[in-house]
């Protein structure tokens, strides 16, 4: 495995780490340092699940994959459908704070495919560090942009469009929670 497959292999792995940091941005307007705290929480737990699935080889990694997908459904079920519920409810409610645990539920729930990925390293010849470094930097640089354009977008549609950011936060977290899944499948 070359250099451009792990590359390649790491922008398709970022993509649901980015779609989940476009809608934190929307819906949590951060600031630089947590948009930072969200990109390296991101790239390290993606960086972190194939180092650990390459180590683990085949001991529990096969009965893991076959679960992380209804993992990863119900995390960002879960997560995406108390957004939806707040964006829809009568009173003005505030968006809950980031907290370090919703974020760690965001972090692995988008880098349980990373995991699989780690198995399919084993036996291959390269640097698995080189590679998980590369996974990592490249969903970390990829969330921080989706996070600061999300933030963008959520202050040039103002303050009126939080219920609606919340709607279409918990839309998005849903849709890849299904995604995930429903790739699991075929």
């Amino acid at each position: 495995m070359g250099l451009l497959d792990i590359i390649l292999i790491s922008l398709g792995l970022a993509m649901d780490a980015t779609a989940v940091g476009l809608a934190d941005g929307i819906a949590w307007k951060p600031t630089i340092k947590k948009a930072l705290l969200i990109a390296l929480s991101f790239g390290l737990l993606q960086g972190l699940f194939p180092l650990a699935s390459y180590f683990l080889g085949g001991l529990i990694a096969d009965w893991l994959a076959k679960i992380a997908p209804w993992i990863a459904l119900a995390l960002l079920c879960f997560i995406g459908g108390k957004m939806l519920l707040e964006g829809f409810s009568k009173k003005k409610a505030e968006l809950p704070l980031l907290t370090f645990k919703l974020l760690l539920l965001q972090a692995i729930s988008v880098s349980i495919d990373a995991f699989a990925v780690g198995v399919t390293f084993v036996g291959m010849s390269f640097n698995i560090f080189l590679a998980v470094g590369i996974i990592a930097a490249v969903t970390a640089i990829l969330s921080f942009a989706a996070v600061l354009l999300g933030k963008k977008c959520g202050e040039v549609l103002g303050n009126g469009f939080s219920k609606k950011a919340r709607i279409a936060g918990g839309i998005i977290l849903i849709a890849i929670g299904i995604k995930i899944f429903v790739e699991s499948l075929l």
